[in-house]
């Protein structure tokens, strides 16, 4: 089925204009202030009248079928992209989980394949995983970028398979060669470890010391790190995932005050959500439970943060310090979330938000004012499409480039609520926001596959995308 849009406001991150579309064979095959076709039964007309049309949302950001060693998440590639579709996300670019010791960077590589094949209804990418380094992995980075288009490679400088600074500067070094861009889990270790051992040697494991024992210090401290090492590395541009303090955001501004390529992310929970949640006891019914239920929802790393840090983000995202919003969307259910009745350290860390990001960016960002809908469209599509090499196939509303659209109705009201959500966790960290807009339609490559809410697609639609290095990338913005 093709699809004509009629009356509809087209927006990207740089124009909007008043406009029809024409989608065919999956492509965006015109744009004119009026088009009138034959009658055509192979063309669903849609007026959208009053509507925004965008692209459809990339989120660089997600985490499905991960094992994370005490829990595995509940979304595997099917949920987790009906959730994301419903929510008017077409791509995703999903974070490989670690695999086994000293494993090839193509081991992970073929796990996701077989994880996604058939399941995605959306396209989608992977990013690669770095948990060790030696001759034998800095070779195979070629092979990944070059051929397997893997644009981008994750670090971490927390957990089991954290880098060293020697590591990381090697790693950092080989992909700055290959035009590939370095993504960091900027955490530092060892405080935090401190840290940690320090409240449950008090006795205090309520969920929030997960918090307290991971201040924003631990992320601003490595934030900063990074960005020195990317210099060492001769200026290596590197990517900061889930942003979640103000700390780190002007470490970040000051690197680009230097001209520096460093590229910030932050994510819907570090934007709405405060650490006050940690400390919540009481369910959305008001329903007594047990004490540390209620915030072992919110068990993430980085953790939520004073109210004053949200300020500062929404700041850095009004000024363009920020680069892209994601969601580290990480699900797990209730009953995984209870491990951490015994402590904060045996809660599986993560939260469901695929499906809440464009939304809740919406109304809090463009229709309270904060910004305008072209830079929201820039936030939630056009960039991160640059950044990870899918421009100007994806993030983008031109004739030639994929049919991923999204229709946005900025009259509609919507509750947030666990009722109205695809994914399969239980909960909705969301749960009683009022939203402002929202998508009542989500098209991917010219295929209709969420109507006002329900999923009318199918498993297997999404396509692998192979990515462009970062060379390509560069071509079509400033640095």
């Amino acid at each position: 089925m093709n699809v004509l849009i009629k009356n509809a406001t087209l927006v990207n991150a740089d124009t909007s204009e008043r406009a029809d579309l024409l989608t065919r064979d999956g492509i965006i095959e015109r744009i004119a202030p009026n088009i009138e076709l034959p009658e055509d039964p192979s063309v669903e007309i849609i007026n959208a009248a009053g509507h925004y049309v965008i692209p459809g949302g990339v989120d660089v950001h997600t985490h499905l079928n991960i094992d994370v060693g005490i829990a595995q998440s509940c979304d595997d590639f099917y949920s987790g992209t009906v959730s994301a579709a419903c929510g008017g996300t077409t791509t995703i670019v999903d974070h490989m989980g670690f695999g086994p010791a000293g494993c090839s960077l193509h081991h992970q590589l073929e796990r996701y394949h077989a994880f996604a094949r058939d399941k995605a209804v959306i396209d989608y990418s992977f990013h690669g995983t770095i948990q060790h380094i030696d001759d034998s992995i800095l070779e195979e980075m070629e092979s990944m970028v070059l051929e397997e288009g893997i644009s981008s490679f994750k670090l971490y400088l927390t957990y089991g398979y954290k880098l060293d600074d020697s590591q990381v500067l090697a790693a950092l070094e080989r992909l700055n060669q290959l035009n590939a861009l370095t993504c960091v889990h900027p955490e530092n270790d060892g405080a935090i470890r401190f840290l940690k051992e320090k409240v449950l040697a008090q006795g205090s494991n309520a969920p929030i010391y997960h918090a307290l024992s991971r201040p924003p210090e631990c992320e601003a401290e490595a934030v900063g790190r990074m960005i020195n090492l990317a210099t060492l590395a001769g200026d290596a541009p590197i990517y900061i995932v889930h942003l979640s303090n103000g700390i780190g955001l002007e470490y970040i501004r000051q690197a680009h005050q230097r001209g520096q390529a460093v590229f910030a992310e932050t994510c819907p929970q570090y934007l709405s959500l405060d650490i006050n949640k940690y400390n919540s006891s009481t369910g959305e019914n008001g329903a007594a439970e047990h004490p540390y239920d209620e915030g072992l929802k919110y068990i993430m790393s980085p953790p939520l943060r004073d109210s004053y840090h949200q300020n500062q983000l929404w700041q850095g995202v009004m000024d363009g310090t920020i680069s892209t919003v994601a969601t580290d969307h990480c699900a797990f259910t209730m009953s995984q979330k209870r491990a951490g009745r015994d402590g904060f350290q045996y809660c599986p860390n993560g939260i469901p938000g695929v499906e809440n990001r464009v939304p809740l960016l919406f109304s809090e960002g463009v229709m309270k004012d904060r910004i305008s809908i072209n830079h929201f469209v820039e936030l939630v599509s056009t960039r991160p499409a640059q950044l990870f090499g899918l421009y100007p196939r994806k993030g983008l509303i031109a004739e030639g480039a994929d049919a991923d659209l999204v229709i946005i109705d900025p009259n509609r009201e919507v509750t947030l609520s666990q009722r109205l959500m695809h994914g399969r966790s239980d909960y909705c960290p969301y749960e009683g926001m009022k939203m402002q807009g929202y998508p009542i339609m989500t098209l991917s490559r010219g295929e209709i596959i969420v109507r006002d809410g329900h999923f009318t697609g199918k498993p297997g639609h999404g396509q692998f995308l192979h990515r462009q290095p970062l060379n390509e990338c560069f071509r079509y913005w400033e640095k």
